[in-house]
């Protein structure tokens, strides 16, 4: 969401019109500056900003919820409208010190009237400001393609302020790592005629990311830097703020918000070991973090912030990983530069916790010289067209999921201000500005309370202003380590995603279950090289990563590779065989082929720079030997992993215990414990079914109490067709001939029986005689020959077995035709005519 307009006090066009016609403006001090302050600044003017009210100028006030300035600079006048910041700061915001003992101390402060705003030039499309009131204006002025900084002049007693350009910033060179020759293509590009304007450019973003994302940021103040501060607590805090809410006017470019849900200060010492190099020390944050961190405090990203530099390097972050529980975080070196400048780099590291890869060799542009995801840190305000691009991968990779929670009433704090589109306490829900809330259907811009008929207006678990039912999936898992979660049926939020807890046996207990993730290097080998490539023999590994070079070995130690020993091979660089296909990448990876004992090993260097981890490396949580996985480039006892779920116990062997060691139980079993019948699930991941709707129970019924016992008579049915269709027949055939035997019985007691046909009534007319039926050459003798005739079944049917001839019944008994001939049929003997 773009800064809200503020609309200008209408007695403001009197003193618009005085300043046009240089009756009122800015006094320039003669006095010279601080040359500490402004050693550093190769060009700057000195300016005295002034505040608009409606009757008068005066001293700024950190009061007031909205407030206007002019300031003369460039040779124009420009008139900024602010309004505080009221997104900035949770309303349960924290600050975690240690005391001498080491024990954690937290500390709730008074945040609801802070200092820092957020604005516009007026008269500037698409401008943004960030700054603090607390002592005169300090902070960033973007225009349409430059960026600007104001501070107060120090010792000064007219109000006077620096105002400069940042790229005027003089700074020491800071570096990610790419070679020079890509810095030299990088700087080629300086045709502004061929880029687009910064106007086209957010147009072009806020299309492509028409929902806002929230980033809740957590950041982490070492000692060293705490030291420089004079060891005041409250300038550190106030200093952190500063830069959050300079985070905040940049990414708003990209329709993201930062909210700094926390703060932690190393007062005392440093809880991890920042000696080494910047991939060493990026390793031991994440790991404290996921450890002790997240349990205190819910965030998407965590960023340390150092005094310590890396030989030039400005910081180090994961790419993609800004919902990881492992990875999500960033270092960040904060020596002798201002805020203003500080910020560009934890913009740069965070986004590569959003996907956000260096603009080096791309054609990027960002309506000014420099961008902020250039590999050397440059001092831009600027995203560039490739970082919005990378950032929608992310998104439509459904990374990132995370960053659709607005912050809840009880985590995101506002002063109460409906239209900031975050939901404050008192609120029901916010959907921004009036125009924005035109295509809500749910809330009500106004007033932002829910519409009559709404229960929820947003979240995973709103659909058409209306709960999702309780059992609806609203995040479905990933991989054979993930469990899905389900909608509780009375909320909007889907529950915190959790997955199988770290160290369970997966892929047929070859590999680890890892942060969700089944870690094995067949599966990183495909996802780099195709589906048909698989892990190289261990030689490869061996021989590959022993060179300490850019394509084989175990990270860096200080700014060299390490070359990997022979326990932690297989931990080092992704060696791949069977490769039938070349990758295809946003970015253009150098590929390197070893041979080594019949095979060829395959190697992939992504060339991200030395702030960004390579992804060619072994996975963390990769099995590499029995009871071992990879863990900062070093084969390690799984046991690291703290797995400790008895199944059998725990879980009564019908289910897996998760991420917060609890049991996720089969279909068919219930939590807590999988001991008892019920619809699987944990406690963690809401019900799978809808305990209020009769839905299911209905539907089980008519199941089990209809379509069951209709099935099973089908089948029963299909199965006796034949047994049924011969039972049938032999009954009609046992009724017919039961008719015709009692005919027949009538027929001889009361005289011979004839058969009537055209010629004569009654008697059956043949050549040779009346009454009496005549073959050519006289008359047959019926000659008696024995045959196996047996009744079938309960009629008097006769079956014949030792000969094919035709039987004809010449008896009253019954009838039967086996193959052409006629005969009779007694009770023991068969007749033929011969």
């Amino acid at each position: 969401m773009g800064p809200r307009a503020l609309s200008p006090p209408a007695s403001l066009l009197r003193l618009r019109w005085l300043l046009a016609c240089g009756l009122l403006g800015p006094v320039l001090d003669a006095g010279r500056p601080d040359f500490e302050q402004t050693k550093h600044l190769s060009s700057y003017e000195i300016i005295t900003p002034w505040r608009l009210t409606r009757e008068r100028r005066e001293a700024p006030r950190s009061s007031s919820k909205q407030m206007s300035y002019v300031i003369q600079a460039q040779g124009k006048q420009h008139i900024i409208h602010l309004e505080r910041n009221t997104d900035l700061l949770p309303h349960d915001f924290v600050v975690y010190t240690y005391d001498e003992e080491g024990s954690l101390l937290s500390d709730h402060p008074s945040v609801q009237n802070h200092c820092h705003y957020r604005g516009y030039v007026e008269g500037v499309h698409n401008s943004a400001v960030a700054v603090s009131t607390c002592s005169g204006l300090r902070g960033l002025l973007h225009f349409e393609n430059a960026s600007f900084g104001i501070e107060p002049l120090h010792n000064s007693s007219r109000f006077e302020h620096l105002f400069y350009p940042m790229e005027d910033v003089r700074q020491e060179p800071l570096r990610c790592g790419v070679s020079n020759r890509d810095a030299e293509k990088e700087a080629t590009k300086d045709d502004e005629e061929e880029h687009p304007s910064m106007t086209q450019l957010l147009r072009r973003r806020r299309a492509v990311l028409p929902q806002t994302r929230y980033v809740e940021l957590f950041i982490v103040v070492d000692k060293e830097r705490y030291d420089m501060m004079g060891k005041n607590q409250t300038a550190v805090r106030e200093e952190m703020i500063r830069l959050a809410n300079y985070l905040d006017s940049m990414y708003i470019m990209l329709n993201i918000r930062i909210v700094l849900v926390g703060l932690e200060i190393w007062t005392e010492k440093n809880p991890i070991n920042i000696i080494g190099g910047a991939g060493d020390v990026l390793g031991n944050f994440v790991q404290w973090r996921e450890k002790f961190l997240i349990t205190r405090r819910r965030h998407d990203s965590a960023q340390l912030v150092l005094k310590k530099g890396f030989g030039g390097t400005a910081g180090m972050a994961f790419v993609g990983t800004v919902c990881s529980r492992s990875h999500a975080g960033g270092i960040n070196v904060f020596g002798q530069i201002t805020v203003e400048t500080f910020a560009s780099i934890v913009a740069h590291e965070l986004g590569h916790n959003l996907g956000m890869n260096h603009d080096d060799g791309r054609e990027c542009f960002c309506g000014a010289k420099s961008c902020i995801m250039n590999s050397g840190a440059s001092g831009s305000r600027n995203f560039s067209s490739c970082s919005a691009e990378d950032f929608e991968k992310l998104t439509l990779n459904k990374g990132g999921s995370c960053l659709l929670n607005v912050p809840k009433p009880d985590e995101a704090y506002s002063a109460p201000f409906c239209g900031n589109k975050l939901v404050d306490p008192g609120e029901e829900c916010d959907c921004g500005t009036p125009k924005e809330c035109e295509s809500d259907p749910c809330c009500e811009g106004r007033t932002c309370k829910l519409k009559s008929f709404a229960e929820c207006s947003y979240g995973d678990c709103c659909k058409d202003c209306q709960f999702l039912p309780g059992g609806s999936m609203c995040r479905g898992k990933t991989s054979e380590c993930d469990v899905p979660e389900y909608c509780n049926g009375s909320s909007q939020f889907c529950p915190p995603d959790v997955f199988i807890q770290n160290g369970y046996p997966c892929q047929n207990s070859k590999a680890y279950c890892y942060n969700g993730m089944c870690q094995y290097y067949d599966a990183q080998c495909q996802v780099i090289f195709g589906s048909k490539a698989k892990a190289a023999p261990k030689d490869c590994f061996i021989e590959v990563n022993s060179k300490g070079d850019r394509f084989g070995n175990c990270g860096f130690s200080g700014s060299e590779y390490k070359k990997c020993a022979t326990g932690n091979a297989l931990c080092g660089k992704l060696q791949c065989e069977n490769v039938q296909e070349m990758p295809v990448f946003g970015i253009v990876p150098a590929i390197i082929q070893t041979p080594s004992r019949g095979t060829k090993c395959w190697g992939v260097d992504f060339q991200l720079g030395s702030d960004v981890p390579d992804p060619g490396m072994v996975n963390e949580g990769t099995k590499c030997d029995v009871g071992k996985i990879c863990r900062n480039f070093q084969c390690v006892n799984a046991s690291v992993l703290n797995y400790d779920c008895d199944i059998q116990e725990k879980c009564h062997g019908h289910g897996v215990c998760n991420s917060n060691k609890n049991c996720h139980c089969e279909n068919g079993w219930a939590p807590p414990h999988c001991e008892t019948k019920g619809y699987g699930g944990s406690v963690d991941s809401g019900p799978t079914y809808n305990a209020k709707s009769t839905a299911l129970r209905d539907g089980l019924l008519v199941f089990f109490f209809l379509v069951v016992p209709l099935a099973g008579v089908a089948i029963f049915l299909f199965v006796k067709r034949n047994d049924l269709r011969k039972t049938f027949f032999r009954k009609k055939r046992s009724q017919a001939s039961d008719g015709r035997s009692q005919a027949s019985v009538s027929r001889q007691s009361g005289g011979p029986s004839v058969s009537r046909q055209p010629g004569g009534p009654g008697v059956s007319r043949q050549p040779g005689g009346p009454g009496i039926s005549r073959q050519p050459g006289g008359p047959k003798r019926l000659s008696t020959a024995s045959y196996d005739c047996k009744p079938i079944s309960s009629t008097n049917l006769c079956s014949q077995a030792a000969s094919p001839v035709s039987i004809k019944a010449t008896s009253t008994t019954a009838k039967n035709t086996i193959s052409g001939k006629s005969g009779s049929c007694s009770a023991s003997s068969c007749t033929s005519i011969i």
